[in-house]
């Protein structure tokens, strides 16, 4: 006898379990209920048709009702929430929400994928018009009707994660002046501080005002104008606003049933994806997961792990014994000309362990200088200690970017360390990459990190006794240093050994770790006391550049939205 598997949500989990479970069995009877007017739909292309860097509305539409019936056989139910479940008698109740009615749809197994919604706080004034979110079909429908008919001139972002800056960089395609409002003290939550530096400086070269650890209060109405009133007391004059301050996973159906909730927040789920009941399962942004290198619950909303869920979920019920492995959450990001990308574990969630670790910084190349157009990349790879497991890599950069971070998160996935990195073999020409690529070369730094070849420290160790060496070209020194270092190119070490103290630990850098490694290498074979600071002088800038947010171009950005009501 065939079975019946209701799915409750389309989009990436919901059409993708759909697909899947048709592909495995011809002869099940397969119903999915959405309660939007699209099934399955590319949300992450949203901002970018805001932008019109899509053109055609109808390119985000994965698959329709229509096509769904006819390629798998599988009725597919649009305008149709799913307002309660009978786990007793196995049928959940249907709301069609064309005709207001309400009808029972009985099941053998049962699919949860929800999503998740947009947060919005009670705030007051945050029911305006003029403020929008943005998750759905209709959303991007409301905003880009709202800037073709309004023609607005200013919007505020709230929320400097994914969304916000995807939104503000669209905007301002669209024409708009852009600020972002975000409660932290860097954009991109999900990267360590230092990593974020880069975003913020090129955020303001491409006119886009930043108001860090601020939070909104309130919202008003003035004439044609939106004030958005900050808690720092700043009120920001708009005519519009995008909150993209998260998402909170949608877990009212499954609470209703009795379903167990994770301590995050998400639906519980096991390693087959089936909630507290066996004949229930869970996936996409609604589910709490493991995170696979810290071991601990989290909620990680990306489209890659929903369809990999799906898929796990219908093999399962087709009888196939699948399992879900967790979440390292990889992603990347479009902002402007730069891509930002990470894997595995930052520093912040690392510290909060009790895994021990070290990290490294590199600053390559995208690929071999002497070919036109190289472009440097910042890297971040964290590590364990004493075996070297690769814990998490953080990149920020032009070109190559996403082909790094690929191959980062997959030694996470398979567990390798850094001495893995050395020896992997990877595509190179001159217009791709370098004979030792920046995976190689993590590797490499990782690996003379823990075998003690380099002794290196971080910028923020230091204090200011420390006797600093600078072993860059003097020219180099001219454009900018660290106050009080020494300046001997590394050529000239070895003819100026009577400069440096004996009795002191001297602290080495350059421009991004290369040479003040060489020069550590030539001192401490001659009896000093040598360290090399990781990064060098481009980890520095990163960690002291927040004063370009204090400079003068950045307040004229910020009056922009602060005059003129």
């Amino acid at each position: 006898m065939s079975k019946k598997v209701v799915i409750v949500g389309g989009v990436a989990g919901g059409a993708s379990a759909a697909a899947r479970l048709r592909r495995l069995d011809e002869n099940a009877d397969i119903v999915l209920f959405e309660r939007g007017k699209y099934i399955s739909f590319a949300n992450c292309g949203l901002p970018y048709y805001i932008g019109h860097v899509i053109k055609n509305r109808d390119d985000l539409l994965v698959q329709t009702p229509e096509k769904f019936k006819d390629r798998f056989n599988i009725d597919v139910r649009v305008n149709s929430e799913v307002i309660e479940i009978d786990r007793k008698n196995k049928q959940v109740t249907v709301k069609d929400l064309s005709s207001q009615s309400t009808y029972s749809e009985k099941y053998d197994k049962l699919i949860l994928s929800p999503g998740a919604e947009p947060a919005r706080p009670p705030i007051k004034g945050i029911d305006s018009a003029r403020i929008f979110t943005l998750r759905s079909i209709p959303d991007a429908d409301a905003i880009n009707d709202f800037i073709t008919e309004q023609k607005p001139k200013r919007a505020v972002v709230i929320g400097g994660g994914y969304i916000g800056l995807e939104m503000a960089e669209n905007l301002r395609h669209r024409g708009l002046l852009v600020a972002i409002v975000e409660m932290l003290d860097q954009v991109m939550p999900t990267l360590d501080k230092e990593m974020a530096t880069s975003l913020h400086e090129h955020l303001h070269e491409k006119s886009v005002a930043l108001w860090l650890s601020d939070g909104v209060a309130g919202f008003r109405q003035n004439d044609s104008k939106l004030i958005v009133a900050l808690k720092s007391g700043m009120e920001l004059s708009c005519d519009m606003a995008v909150l993209a301050i998260g998402v909170k996973p949608e877990v009212k159906l499954a609470k209703q049933a009795g379903l167990r909730i994770g301590s995050t927040g998400g639906i519980k789920v096991n390693e087959h994806l089936q909630t507290s009941d066996t004949d229930i399962f869970a996936i996409g942004d609604a589910i709490e997961v493991e995170h696979f290198v810290l071991k601990k619950p989290v909620l990680i909303p990306l489209a890659g792990p929903a369809n990999r869920q799906g898929r796990i979920a219908a093999d399962n019920i087709a009888g196939r014994s699948a399992k879900y492995k967790g979440t390292q959450g990889t992603a990347i990001l479009k902002v402007f000309d730069l891509t930002v990308a990470m894997t595995g574990a930052t520093e912040k969630d690392l510290e909060k362990t009790d895994i021990e670790y070290e990290k490294a910084y590199i600053h390559p190349a995208n690929h071999v200088g002497y070919y036109p157009g190289a472009k440097q990349m910042h890297i971040k790879i964290l590590f364990s200690r004493p075996e070297g497991k690769v814990l998490g890599v953080q990149i920020v950069g032009k070109d190559g970017v996403d082909k790094k971070i690929d191959v980062f998160a997959t030694a996470i996935r398979f567990g390798l360390t850094v001495f893995d990195l050395q020896d992997l073999e990877l595509a190179y020409a001159p217009p791709y990459g370098s004979g030792k690529d920046a995976v190689n070369m993590a590797g490499f730094v990782a690996g003379n990190i823990l075998d003690n070849t380099a002794d290196i420290r971080h910028f923020e160790q230091l204090d200011g006794d420390d006797f600093l060496l600078d072993v860059r070209s003097p020219a180099e020194v001219e454009r900018g240093g660290i106050d009080g270092a020494v300046n001997i190119p590394v050529d000239q070490i070895r003819k100026k050994l009577d400069k440096l103290p004996k009795d002191k630990t001297i602290n080495i850098y350059c421009a991004v770790g290369i040479r003040s490694y060489i020069a550590s290498r030539i001192l401490r074979q001659k009896g000093f006391d040598a360290k090399s600071l990781s990064g060098g002088y481009s980890s520095y800038s990163a960690r002291t550049s927040e004063k370009l947010l204090e400079g003068k171009s950045a307040q004229q950005l910020r009056d922009e939205f602060c005059t003129g009501f």
